[in-house]
């Protein structure tokens, strides 16, 4: 079929030059493919770099304590996935003596690590006939083939990967893969593509039947709840201040936060005063509270979004296990809570 061979042509002439392209190392592959979920290429550059330099192999990776990990992932966001990666680390190099699963079927069973990951790793690495289907794929293939299955369902992955199984050249798996997905992201993107300069415009029925802003079909909606957390930052006559360790599974499990009041809307003074002298603090004798309100932010994520605000209390004892402002960077935190303390609003 055609398909495939104008795919591929498109592809060696408009790949994009990328770094896990230039290996069959399944380590790096992983590593990539882990960190570009849920995130953009740009985005994972930086991040696949520093983790590659500062852990060039499975076993430092899996000795590396989680702390560290998580200190470099900050900023990537979906911190499980780096959670989830230094535990298959410590697998692979534990129980598998650092040689990984070459094959689809065993790649499945790493944590972390579902359909699309096992199917990317296991034709880059091993060039296995396994076709990858992610978000841009289910856009090439719908638009091209005009099918209108809804991709939130379970069915509609099936069918998809059926069809690029098809249309994958077996001697070839990993540059179909690579071609398609790359199409998806360059060519055939979501918004406004650009169908007029398109290898396919002569093929494509979504652009024939005048229904590329209409495909793929996706039903489901994601509900967001909103959540309210009040971050109360203290501060002692030395400076120092006081970090709590998320231990809790949720966002941001194992980072690190200042003490957290959480409430059901957005608070003002009086409030958070009440609870800091009775309820969170009742040891410490409060002497001032100050309203960072420039700092006040709306940290949006999949399914919430956080109203959060900082709050400065100044207190006349010396903390107990107080950290300074040095030291405190050092901390894997949320990226919000990092950005707070690297522009130094902590001195609000």
């Amino acid at each position: 079929m055609d398909f495939h061979n104008i795919l591929i042509k498109w592809y060696l002439q408009n790949k994009r030059d990328l770094p896990w392209r230039k290996t069959v190392n399944p380590y790096q592959i992983w590593l990539s493919e882990i960190m570009l979920q849920q995130t953009r290429v740009a985005q994972g550059m930086p991040y696949f770099f520093s983790f590659t330099k500062e852990f060039p192999t499975v076993k430092d990776l899996a000795d590396a304590p989680e702390e560290k990990v998580l200190k470099l992932w900050q900023g990537l966001g979906y911190y499980s996935r780096a959670r989830n990666l230094h535990k298959t680390a410590q697998y692979i190099s534990n129980d598998l003596n650092g040689v990984f699963p070459d094959s689809y079927k065993e790649l499945l069973k790493l944590k972390g690590v579902g359909e699309y990951t096992a199917a990317a790793i296991a034709s880059f690495s091993y060039n296995e006939s396994v076709p990858v289907v992610d978000g841009n794929v289910f856009r090439v293939l719908s638009r091209y083939f005009d099918i209108e299955s809804d991709i939130a369902l379970p069915a509609t992955k099936k069918e998809f990967t059926a069809l690029a199984q098809e249309l994958m050249p077996k001697d070839n798996p990993a540059i179909f893969n690579q071609a398609i997905m790359e199409f998806g992201a360059l060519q055939c993107v979501p918004k406004s593509p650009n169908c007029s300069n398109c290898d396919f415009n002569d093929s494509c029925l979504a652009l024939q039947k005048g229904k590329v802003n209409q495909l793929p079909v996706k039903s489901k909606k994601v509900k967001v709840t909103n959540r309210y957390f009040n971050y109360l930052i203290l501060e002692d006559v030395e400076g120092n201040t006081l970090i709590q360790k998320r231990s809790e599974k949720g966002i941001w499990h194992n980072l690190y936060e200042f003490p957290l009041l959480e409430t059901q809307s957005i608070v003002d003074f009086d409030v958070v005063s009440k609870k800091a002298k009775e309820e969170i603090f009742p040891s410490y004798t409060i002497i001032g509270i100050e309203d960072c309100a420039e700092s006040t932010v709306v940290h949006k994520l999949s399914h919430q979004h956080l109203h959060i605000q900082f709050w400065k209390i100044k207190v006349k004892e010396k903390i107990e296990n107080g950290v300074d402002s040095e030291k405190l960077k050092t901390f894997p935190f949320p990226i919000v809570i990092y950005n707070f303390i690297e522009k130094q609003e902590i001195n609000c």
